[in-house]
């Protein structure tokens, strides 16, 4: 598949400068997650929310969970987007996904609260449902304790964080927890299938089938495998039924092995007469959310979640 140019550019040269690191299946958790640290520096930093930013935690079914939280300029309380970071549920944390909160803060003018969920393998599924929803339901329930305006939440992430958010989304419909918007930026929304995407895209470029297999194997642990796979917490598009979840926005880009999947979600939803908005962006790889400061795609996307937020927001 023909990349654009600028990503293009950004793929050669971190392929150039990861052509000696092992295959992901000889990769421990450890140096997987230590690449990714890597990825995000060289991808660069994000602009200082007005309001600053400040470490705390919530408590959580297994302790207490690290949040961050990015405030906006203004007087409180603020719209909120509580943000779940990607990373195939076994790398990723609050310092992957610094730049892409900083970034959602200043321009959709909401408080972003970023969660560090429990990763796999130490914590496999479903750990970081668990914590996702302890996250929401805290926030839902005591947000103003923080400054956050409680009548106007969101919930959304990228990859495994998108997964998180629609998981989470289908949860807080079923709580009576009303969502403004669920942010899905190419989702994992259901592993129960085979999609022809993980055919087209098997070898990446940066997310390849090889690695969405080591993440699962991790995931999923020692638990039945089968059973996982059609667990609607795993694969939200295999939940009883999508009526009532909250109004959509999603994104997916035609070089990612996760792209039919996201977009089979998005048409799901639809059918359940969710309202959504669906970009699909032509040209682009998995972790494009990622590459602002690289590539004209990525500003587009950041700009589109902004826009969504600012609208579902009011």
């Amino acid at each position: 598949m023909t990349l654009q140019a600028d990503t293009q550019a950004f793929i050669d040269m971190v392929e150039a400068a990861t052509a000696d690191a092992p295959p992901r299946s000889e990769q421990s958790p450890e140096y997987a997650r230590n690449g990714y640290q890597a990825l995000a520096h060289i991808l660069g930093e994000g602009p200082e929310p007005v309001g600053g930013i400040e470490d705390s935690n919530l408590p959580g079914p297994a302790g207490e969970i690290p949040i961050r939280i990015y405030r906006p300029e203004g007087e409180a309380p603020h719209p909120a987007l509580i943000f779940f970071h990607g990373g195939g549920f076994v790398t990723g944390d609050l310092q992957t996904h610094d730049k892409e909160c900083r970034l959602l803060c200043e321009k959709a003018k909401c408080l972003v609260l970023a969660v560090d969920y429990r990763l796999a393998p130490e914590a496999p599924f479903p750990a970081a449902v668990e914590d996702a929803w302890a996250v929401v339901q805290w926030v839902a329930g005591h947000g103003a304790d923080i400054g956050v305006d409680t009548t106007r939440l969101a919930v959304g992430g990228d990859s495994a964080g998108g997964n998180l958010a629609a998981v989470t989304a289908l949860m807080a419909r079923d709580a009576g927890i009303l969502l403004k918007l669920q942010m899905l930026v190419y989702p994992a929304t259901d592993a129960s299938k085979h999609y022809d995407s993980f055919d087209e895209n098997k070898d990446g470029p940066l997310l390849t089938v090889e690695v969405i297999d080591w993440f699962w194997s991790h995931y999923l642990g020692p638990q039945p495998e089968e059973e996982i796979r059609n667990d609607w917490r795993f694969s939200p598009a295999q939940a009883p039924s999508h009526l009532d979840v909250a109004p959509t926005y999603l994104a997916t880009c035609s070089a990612d092995p996760l792209r039919d999947e996201g977009n089979a979600y998005a048409e799901i939803l639809m059918s359940a007469g969710v309202p959504v908005n669906h970009s699909m962006y032509e040209g682009e790889p998995h972790v494009l959310f990622q590459m602002f400061n690289v590539c004209n795609g990525a500003k587009t996307l950041i700009e589109e979640c902004a826009v969504a937020l600012i609208a579902a927001f009011g």
